[in-house]
């Protein structure tokens, strides 16, 4: 398996465990990592002990479509990998897209996004907060609020601006908010729930007053974060035991993020019994006919004749 463990803008520390450690887990018996090289040419530090640490065999330092079709063709002195996981920039979500089939992927994951539902419990310099904390990821990531109270959803957007005054990383989030973010006003809990369905955002935080509300009825997300004292952060930096590697762009109405069960392949096998010959060869005879599939008609024909045979 081969885990692409980016540290471009940001060395993300949590990216090795998330992938590499939970392949790990899995059983997966031989794991390649490639990150991308800092201007000096050598790899992050604190990411490359985050790989150690997460049980990689070997690290490559390489970035980009390069290494990703380096794991996938076996271009760096290693056997081609079967799988490739893990996060990057657009480049790397279109580079996973196009050698799907080759190899398998994780998911195609792109710009991180996330959403909020909040009422007039919440507190709005943290809802503020945690939607700036994920649009720092890109100047492209959405963040998206749903309210049913009015006064809280303006009060946040007073918040964010304010805080955007001495955001560090203002240069990233300003745009992202300005951009991609987005609060909407719903009539109720039920209208509320039913937008964010529709939405069905990678991260997805809930600061209400019924939060088991939410929990019980929203079907669509990567994943849900309940309550105040809870945050994506948690999740991003590897603190709160799920993953971050998540499906975006409304990918969680119909995907999952990444676990353990995605390096694992069930295999299946049957043994039939002659006993069971007459009912499922004359099954088979007649719905093969019925196809006009003569040869898989035959293959149960011939074990019936058997049957028969050994009877007589």
């Amino acid at each position: 398996m081969g885990a692409y463990v980016p540290a471009g803008r940001f060395p993300l520390l949590a990216g090795a465990f998330m992938t590499v450690g939970v392949a790990k887990v899995a059983g997966v018996p031989t794991v390649l990592a490639c990150t991308p090289p800092r201007r000096d040419g050598t790899a992050d530090p604190a990411v490359l002990y985050s790989c150690y640490l997460s049980g990689a065999d070997r690290v490559y330092v390489l970035g980009g479509v390069q290494a990703l079709a380096a794991m996938a063709f076996g271009l760096v002195g290693e056997p081609a990998v079967d799988m490739l996981v893990g996060a990057g920039n657009a480049y790397v979500a279109e580079a996973k897209r196009q050698l799907f089939g080759k190899v398998a992927i994780d998911l195609l994951a792109g710009p991180s996004e996330v959403a909020v539902i909040a009422d007039e419990t919440a507190d709005p310099a943290t809802v503020a907060a945690d939607l700036l904390g994920q649009a720092e990821h890109g100047t492209e990531s959405p963040a998206a609020l749903v309210t049913t109270s009015r006064q809280l959803g303006e009060a946040v957007i007073a918040e964010a601006d304010r805080q955007l005054e001495t955001l560090k990383t203002r240069d990233i989030a300003g745009p992202a908010w300005r951009d991609y973010g987005s609060v909407t006003w719903a009539k109720d809990a039920a209208t509320a729930a039913a937008l964010m369905d529709d939405l069905a955002p990678e991260h997805l935080e809930i600061q209400t007053a019924d939060d088991e509300y939410y929990h019980n009825t929203l079907r669509n997300y990567g994943s849900i974060f309940l309550g105040r004292w809870s945050t994506v952060a948690y999740s991003d930096k590897g603190m709160a035991g799920t993953n971050h590697v998540l499906p975006t762009a409304g990918g969680a109405k119909h995907s999952a993020g990444l676990s353990v069960s995605r390096f694992l392949k069930p295999l299946t096998y049957q043994r039939v019994e002659r006993s069971a010959t007459p009912e499922a060869a004359g099954a088979v005879e007649t719905i093969s006919q019925y196809e006009g599939m003569a040869a898989h008609e035959a293959t149960a024909t011939i074990r019936l004749d058997a049957y028969r045979t050994d009877e007589a």
